[in-house]
């Protein structure tokens, strides 16, 4: 074997093992990705059911249940993006700045019901927050303009209803 011969296998060997931890690097980053949907997303294409992500919207007024399972509490709520309105299933104890008419985001999975399994609930840290993924939200559902200065206040969602929320969705068509 020549000199230029050994040093094209060492040049195609170590590309060999770079491509394969490139792929093994990548394969384990996509098991940990977690995605942002919306309501109305959620209605007109859900995710596979086996795939967790976050979803983000306001908690409808009205919507909250809470009960007990064992020594567990369970919440039951209706999270929507103004569009659409999702129920949401949650066993644990909710934030305590947790509040219909908040901005809200749950990590969980959709259901083949279009209902939402939350393992995890965050709510917003104060009456300024909102969650860049919410606000996002209500700029493309046409809910607030930032032209036209801050995100709409948790009164203006606090006087939404579900019958409101689901309104909205059997009147307009769903977009992607």
């Amino acid at each position: 074997m020549t000199r230029k011969t050994r040093r094209l296998w060492l040049v195609i060997a170590c590309v060999a093992c770079l491509g394969t931890a490139a792929a093994l690097i990548l394969r384990a980053f996509s098991s940990d990705i977690v995605f942002f949907v919306t309501p109305s997303q959620v209605m007109a294409s859900p995710p596979p059911k086996d795939r967790t992500v976050k979803l983000g919207g306001m908690v409808v007024a009205g919507s909250v249940h809470r009960e007990r399972k064992g020594e567990t509490p369970v919440a039951t709520f209706n999270v929507t993006d103004g569009q659409a309105a999702v129920t949401v299933h949650y066993e644990g104890i909710l934030p305590d700045l947790f509040r219909e008419g908040q901005s809200v985001v749950a990590i969980g999975t959709v259901q083949p019901s279009h209902d939402f399994a939350a393992t995890e609930v965050l709510a917003k840290h104060d009456e300024t927050y909102m969650p860049k993924e919410v606000a996002e939200a209500l700029k493309k559902a046409g809910k607030w303009d930032p032209r036209f200065g801050p995100p709409p206040s948790a009164d203006s969602w606090n006087k939404m209803t579900v019958q409101d929320a689901r309104k909205n969705t059997a009147t307009q068509p769903a977009t992607n």
